[in-house]
Formats: C-alpha cells, structure tokens, sequence
C-alpha cells in the first residue's frame, strides 16, 4: 500500500545527486555567460556567479527517468544522460515561459529574465535545448531521441496553445473550454514527463508496448500535477511555491480551476464572470479565488488530478515494473498528488 505524504519522497533526493554532476559537467562547456544564466536558473549560484544553496527544482523528471529504467530491469546510471536532457529541457522551457508570461519571480529568486534580461534568457534556454538533444543522442538509443524530439514538439504546441488562450475570453462562443484547456496541458506538461518516463524504458531496453506503457504513466502523471499546480497557483502559500499570492488570477490565466467554475452555472460562477472581465487586484484576487471554490473550480480541479492519478497508476501496473522501483514510481505519484509546493 502507498503511503500518502506531502513530503518529497526518497527517490527525490537520491536523483538529484546522481544527475546533478552530470548536469553541472553539461553546463560547463557552453560559452561562460549561458553557463552563468544556466547555473543561476538551476539554483546553483547566484546572478553575479557567487556559489549559493538556492532552492532548485523537485529533479521529478530526471527522478522518473531513473526509476523508469530500474522498473524496466536496467540501472539507474543507465539513465543517467536522458536524466540530464529531460532537466534540461524543462528548465529552458520555464526560462522561455517566464519570459512570455512576464513573470518575474521563481522559486522566490529573479527570474532568469529579470535578473539577466529576455535576450540573453532566451539565448541560454536555446542552449540547453542543444544540450539535451546532444545528451540523448549520446545514448545511442534511437528511441531516446524520438521521444525527446516528439516532447519538444508536444511542449511548443503546447505553450502555443497556453498562449493563445491570452487572447480569448472567460466567456461566450470563444471562450477556452475545459477539454481544450486538458488537451493543452497534456501537450505543456504531460509530454516531458511521458517522455522521462519512455527515455528510461527506452535506455532500459525496454519493448515497445512497455515503452508506451511508461510514456502513458508519465504522461497521465503530468495531467495530475498540473490540476494541483493550477490549484497551487490560486490558494497555494507563496513560502512553500515561491510566487505571488493568486498570480494566475491576477495574470488573467485560463486555469483549469477558473474554467471548471464558470462552467457550473451557479451564482457564483455568474458572479465570477463578471469580475473576470477585469484585471484583478487587492481585494478582487481574494474574492474572486472565493467565487471559484464556491463554484466548485477547486473541487472539480482536484477530481480531474485523482482521475489521472489513477490513469497513471493503471498505466504503470500494465507495464509490470519490478516490485522496489515499481514502488517508488507508486509513492512519487502519491506525492505529487498531496503536494503543497
């Protein structure tokens, strides 16, 4: 039986110092400022280069990667390249989204943007993409760098889509749906960790049918994290997120909680539409996360991240893991679930 914690589980903190060297070795070869703006967006220093003990991210990815390839009957260290590229990959992407969403804080530090300004950001995200494709094809897996390219053309399609939602209205004919929204975080956020996931069968040699088994794991499990993030992002505490109290309310962002809620027909939700007509600020961003829970946005968000949670532990079974990794994938995708950060 999985044990429900909002801790991070072990697997977390084993990854991150397997990975983490190999990373730092990565990084060293590119052109010292992209090496500067990489190590800064990882946590490792400072923005004048001075080594620090920032908070960096969960390595979730990376983490799966691992233990994909030992439920898959290889070694962790077998993995430990598309461990790299798949951290990579998700850290120029939130380089590349903090700059488009004008976000100027992460993990409560400067965004890379912000404290480097949006060319030289978008230049060191573009390096790390090279990066990881040199990562993955180090492998010499061919599968390995399918998947990864089909991810990065999953996750562009995907921020492509998040973008265009800018544009369109909370309401009427135009307005975003939910299963639009779904359809948009399974591209943004379920495919790299799908891919993770499908790397590590892959460097595993892994089948084919137990290959798309992990990337089914991976990719449910990214649908699921996303709910609690959009959760997260209205009513999570900005001490353990490390960003601004309701800053998708006050970004005007299509998040799966606003959208469940104004399609529930009650008062509230009416009374929610016309607040959202607005930029929301003060005393509107706490009225307006009151009128989507009361709507039941936040209620039917955490539905939608139980049932690709389940999708996810149903994806996992059908690949038949060994027992100890094949545990551990369990536990994380348990965390993940009751996460508060």
């Amino acid at each position: 039986m999985t044990t429900v914690t909002a801790l991070p589980p072990d697997s977390l903190a084993r990854a991150k110092p397997l990975v983490e060297p190999a990373l730092k070795e990565a990084i060293a070869g590119l052109h010292p400022s992209l090496a500067l703006m990489s190590g800064y967006a990882f946590g490792w220093c400072a923005a004048d280069g001075t080594p620090v003990c920032a908070p960096g991210g969960k390595a979730l990815r990376s983490a799966v990667a691992l233990l994909v390839a030992q439920a898959a009957g290889g070694a962790a260290r077998d993995a430990i390249p598309v461990a790299v590229a798949v951290e990579l990959v998700h850290c120029f992407s939130l380089m590349h989204d903090d700059i488009m969403d004008g976000d100027e804080l992460r993990r409560a530090r400067p965004t890379v943007w912000k404290a480097f300004g949006s060319g030289p950001a978008v230049l060191a995200g573009d390096a790390m993409m090279a990066l990881a494709l040199q990562a993955a094809a180090r492998t010499g897996v061919e599968t390995a760098c399918d998947e990864l390219a089909d991810s990065l053309t999953s996750l562009t399609r995907g921020q492509a889509e998040d973008l265009a939602f800018e544009a369109r209205p909370f309401t009427g004919p135009a307005a975003v749906s939910v299963d639009e929204y779904l359809a948009m975080a399974r591209d943004k956020t379920g495919a790299l960790l799908g891919c993770a996931a499908a790397m590590g069968a892959a460097v595993a040699g892994a089948g084919g049918a137990t290959v798309a088994a992990y990337r089914r794991f991976g990719n449910e499990l990214g649908l699921a994290f996303q709910a609690v993030d959009d959760i997260l992002g209205i009513w999570g505490d900005p001490r353990s997120t490390g960003k601004p109290v309701g800053g998708d309310l006050a970004r005007g962002k299509k998040t799966l909680p606003v959208l469940e809620a104004l399609t529930s027909g009650s008062a509230a939700s009416t009374r929610l539409a016309r607040l959202v007509q607005r930029p929301l600020t003060g005393g509107d961003l706490r009225r307006a996360a009151t009128l989507v829970e009361r709507a039941g946005g936040r209620r039917q968000t955490r539905h939608h991240a139980r049932t690709h949670h389940q999708r996810a532990l149903h994806a996992l079974k059908s690949a038949t893991p060994r027992p100890g990794p094949g545990d551990d994938l369990a536990e994380l995708a348990a965390y993940l679930l009751h996460r508060t950060a």
